[in-house]
């Protein structure tokens, strides 16, 4: 596995739209904080040709250019780079991405989230090259930042390896055009649950204090990792079978998939070969998890994962439902969850 170097104090940042740009509000004025904020700590900015852009569908641009914006952006001096936002349609640009020129290219980290897993993922399965599943840009232009998202920005510049829970989450945003800079709307009490295999283990037995596995960090958004699927974008197989010694720490969550969806997309994981080598699941909160007639959002997952005899930990700061966790795809973790807290600590080796 490939790692980036660090961002360096004074460095420069690169910013790209290979899925949204932050042509409306209320990302646009959040991004312009993010980047005056950046600027005030000294950094250098190099902004991609998209990201005021909004010619698009569901991207920031045509997926042709979408793509030459990530090729030169990852061929240019920038240190890091960070993508201005999600989207819908950003896998229409995984054709006009050379991979394998990114794999001779001195690696950049570069963080994104949602629709951004088809980059992040790829760039793990495809060119062996770390990546970031964080915030995208213009969370960074809030006020206060929250932990979480100074945790990201730590991984970025290597004073942060470990990342923890949070304890509260944000069930409704009050980020709007009004109110683009909003902090996190933390209402809702962090509760974790954890299983071995199908089994809850319950806060208070014998056998909770502890859950402890290691192995690869690969996952995303399962929205675009099924979209994926079977593609010729897909080497998920080769890349377990590279790290079958490590085994693989799946951390999955979800945006438009409601609890059937879900479900539906963990059989064809399983069925696709995806799981072989699994050491444990970290499923974040479905942005659409309500239940529909008897399955809830835990029975969506359990019906595979439980099989595995596995940790299975649920409800994870992870993905839609802020604040989340600042993961490195492909890095070697190893993760503990004791009583209502997880903690992930990432090795890059």
């Amino acid at each position: 596995m490939r790692y980036p170097k660090n961002l360096p104090a004074g460095g420069t940042i690169g910013f790209l739209a290979p899925s949204f740009g932050c042509a409306t509000e209320p990302y646009r004025t959040a991004f312009n904080c993010a980047l005056k904020n950046w600027e005030e700590k000294g950094y250098r900015i190099l902004l991609g040709p998209n990201c005021y852009e909004d010619a698009g569908v569901g991207i920031s641009n045509t997926p042709e250019k979408c793509g030459a914006e990530v090729m030169e952006m990852f061929a240019s001096h920038a240190d890091c780079l960070i993508s201005c936002g999600g989207g819908e349609m950003m896998c229409e640009i995984l054709p006009y991405v050379d991979f394998d020129c990114l794999a001779r290219l001195e690696p950049k980290w570069f963080m994104g989230y949602s629709d951004n897993t088809n980059l992040t993922f790829t760039l793990a399965t495809l060119a062996d090259t770390a990546s970031v599943y964080g915030p995208c840009a213009s969370t960074f232009g809030m006020e206060p930042l929250h932990e979480s998202v100074r945790d990201a920005f730590g991984v970025l510049t290597g004073e942060v390896r470990t990342v923890s829970s949070y304890g509260t989450w944000e069930k409704e945003s009050l980020k709007g055009e009004e109110n683009p800079c909003a902090p996190y709307n933390l209402t809702e009490t962090l509760k974790i649950r954890k299983f071995m295999g199908d089994r809850e283990i319950a806060d208070g037995t014998g056998d909770s204090k502890e859950l402890k596995f290691s192995g690869r960090l690969l996952g995303g958004c399962m929205d675009c990792l099924v979209n994926l699927l079977g593609t010729r974008f897909d080497r998920t197989v080769d890349f377990a079978e590279k790290y079958r010694e490590d085994g693989i720490i799946w951390f999955l969550e979800s945006c438009d998939l409601n609890v059937f969806g879900i479900r539906r997309a963990m059989w064809q994981m399983e069925e696709a070969g995806w799981l072989r080598y699994v050491k444990g699941f970290m499923i974040g909160r479905p942005a659409n998890g309500e239940s529909i007639i008897n399955l809830d959002e835990y029975d969506a997952v359990l019906q595979i994962a439980g099989r595995k005899n596995v940790p299975v930990i649920m409800d994870v700061d992870l993905g839609h439902r802020p604040p989340m966790m600042p993961l490195v795809v492909g890095s070697l973790a190893e993760v503990t969850a004791a009583g209502n807290r997880i903690s992930v600590e990432m090795k890059l080796t």
